[in-house]
C-alpha cells in the first residue's frame, strides 16, 4: 500500500491549530511565533509532508526553476557553462532543467516549449549549428515573459541578453602566436561556418595575416566538423593535395586532437615541423603526451556572468524596467609545447 503525503489539513488536526496558521508557519510568516514555526514544521516532516511547489508558483508567479539548452553536456565547455550558472543562481534559491540539443533544431523547439509548459522563470540557450530560422525563439519573446539568455552560440535577437567571449580576438591571438613562435604557412581548421563563433575566429585569422604582411590563402582554410575524425581527414586532405602548412589554428580542440594524431602517425614532429593550437582549453588538452596550446574561453566565468545577467533581468522586471545586456568576454591564450618553437 502506497503511504500518503500528509496535507497541511492533516497538520492542522494534529496540533489543533488553523490551517491558515500551518501555511504561514510554513512559509515563515512573520505573524507566527518562532515556537510554533518550529512545531510546524518539525511535525510537517514527521507525517511526511511535502509542499505542493505547483500551487506556491502559482501564487508567487514563480517557480524558482529555469531552463539550459546546450548542443551537448560531454564536453567540459558546456558542463562548466552549467556549473557556473547553477553556482550562481543556487545563491538565488533556483534549481535546473538542463536539455541537450544534440545539433538539432527541431530538438531545440521540443525542448523550448518544455519548459515553457513547466513555466520555468528563464532560459538559458546556446544555439544548434541547424539554427538559422530563429521564429520559434522570436515567439517566445513575443508571446510570453520568458528571458532568453543566450551564451557562447547566440543569435542577433533584439530583446535577448548575450554571454560570449570575444572569438575574433582569440582567433586573432592564437595565429599571432603562431607568427611570432617563427610559423609562416598557417592554416585553419575553421569548424561550421554556419555559427557565428566560428565566422569570428575565422575573421581573427584573417586579419592577424594581413596585420603581418603575410597572404590570406583560401586553400590553407578548412571548413571541418568539431570533432576528433574531422581533425584526421583535414590532414589528409592537405597532404593530399600537397598544400602543407608549418602550423594549424583549429577552431576546435577537438579536431586539433585529430590533427595531433595523424601527425604523430604520419610521423610529423610537432611543432618542429607543424606546430598546433586549439580552441576551448579542454582538459585532455594539457595531459597530452605532447600538452597542445589552446584558448581558453573561461566557461565557468561566462556561466556565472550568465546567472547574474538572469538576476538583474528579473530585478529590472520587478522594477518595471528591462534591460538588454550583451556582455563580451575576454579570451585567454594558453601556450604549450605544441606550438612552442622558440
Amino acid at each position: 500500500m502506497t503511504k500518503k503525503n500528509a496535507t497541511i489539513y492533516d497538520i492542522s488536526k494534529k496540533l489543533n491549530v488553523s490551517v491558515a496558521t500551518v501555511s504561514r508557519a510554513l512559509n515563515d510568516n512573520p505573524r507566527i511565533s518562532q515556537a510554533t514555526k518550529d512545531l510546524v514544521i518539525k511535525t510537517a516532516k514527521e507525517m511526511n509532508y511535502k509542499q505542493n511547489n505547483l500551487a506556491k508558483a502559482l501564487k508567487s508567479g514563480e517557480t524558482k526553476n529555469v531552463g539550459i539548452i546546450v548542443p551537448y553536456i560531454n564536453t567540459n565547455f558546456f558542463s562548466s557553462v552549467i556549473r557556473g550558472i547553477e553556482e550562481e543562481l543556487s545563491l538565488h534559491g533556483y534549481h535546473v532543467i538542463i536539455c541537450q540539443s544534440h545539433e538539432d533544431v527541431l530538438t531545440e523547439k521540443k525542448h523550448l516549449n518544455t519548459l515553457l509548459n513547466a513555466q520555468v522563470d528563464g532560459i538559458f540557450m546556446s544555439v544548434s549549428r541547424t539554427t538559422v530560422d530563429t521564429e520559434h525563439i522570436q515567439h517566445i519573446l513575443n508571446t510570453t515573459n520568458t528571458p532568453i539568455i543566450f551564451f557562447d552560440r547566440k543569435k542577433d535577437i533584439p530583446g535577448i541578453s548575450t554571454v560570449t567571449i570575444d572569438d575574433y580576438r582569440g582567433g586573432y591571438m592564437a595565429t599571432e602566436h603562431l607568427i611570432d613562435e617563427g610559423y609562416k604557412n598557417i592554416c585553419h581548421f575553421a569548424g561550421d561556418l554556419n555559427l557565428e563563433i566560428y565566422q569570428n575566429r575565422l575573421n581573427g585569422y584573417k586579419q592577424a595575416l594581413i596585420d603581418h604582411n603575410f597572404q590570406v590563402k583560401e586553400e590553407n582554410i578548412i571548413s571541418t566538423g568539431s570533432s576528433i575524425d574531422a581533425g584526421i581527414e583535414a590532414i589528409k586532405t592537405l597532404w593530399e593535395s600537397k598544400s602543407i602548412p608549418d602550423a594549424i589554428f583549429s577552431a576546435s580542440d577537438f579536431a586539433a586532437l585529430g590533427a595531433c594524431q595523424e601527425l604523430k602517425k604520419r610521423k610529423i614532429k610537432i611543432p618542429q615541423e607543424v606546430a598546433v593550437i586549439g580552441f576551448s582549453n579542454e582538459p585532455f588538452t594539457q595531459f597530452m603526451e605532447l600538452p597542445m596550446s589552446s584558448m581558453d574561453q573561461t566557461p565557468l566565468i561566462m556561466g556565472n556572468m550568465a546567472g547574474q545577467v538572469f538576476i538583474d533581468h528579473v530585478k529590472d522586471n520587478s522594477s518595471g524596467v528591462s534591460i538588454e545586456k550583451k556582455v563580451v568576454l575576454a579570451p585567454q591564450i594558453c601556450v604549450r609545447k605544441s606550438s612552442k618553437r622558440k
